[in-house]
């Protein structure tokens, strides 16, 4: 086998425009393509992920349900972005500008949620905080 890395990860989400405004405007990912059905409907927005691969957000009707941050139900847990050590205080910063709480901290990683409670980290494993 030969797999080379990593290419997407698809979220299901309610409201695809309004999670999409969270990754677009908040983590600053660019928009690369929109898909719609045959009935013209928006079916999905592809996000960017910076350092290669992209998010595929696909719209569902169902809207999401309300879950602890953590939990002890299996499947996909959170979605694990990597800053850099020094960016620590901007990015908390920034997520406080945006109306984005916290919802965890440890010594390397910074733990929210997008507006359908989907968990993302922003860490700088295994390296140290800065200042």
């Amino acid at each position: 086998m030969d797999v080379q890395g990593f290419h997407h990860l698809a979220i299901q989400v309610h409201d695809v425009e309004r999670v999409t405004r969270f990754y677009r405007e908040v983590l600053g990912f660019s928009e690369l393509q929109r898909y719609h059905r045959p009935d013209g409907s928006l079916r999905s927005i592809w996000v960017q992920v910076p350092g290669g691969g992209f998010l595929a957000l696909e719209a569902v009707s169902e809207p999401p349900a309300p879950a602890p941050f953590r939990h002890e139900r299996p499947g996909l847990f959170l979605l694990a972005l990597r800053i850099p050590a020094r960016a620590r205080a901007d990015v908390v910063a920034t997520l406080a500008r945006a109306g984005v709480a916290v919802e965890h901290e440890t010594r390397w990683t910074v733990y929210v949620r997008d507006p359908e409670g989907n968990r993302v980290a922003l860490s700088h494993h295994p390296e140290d905080p800065v200042g």
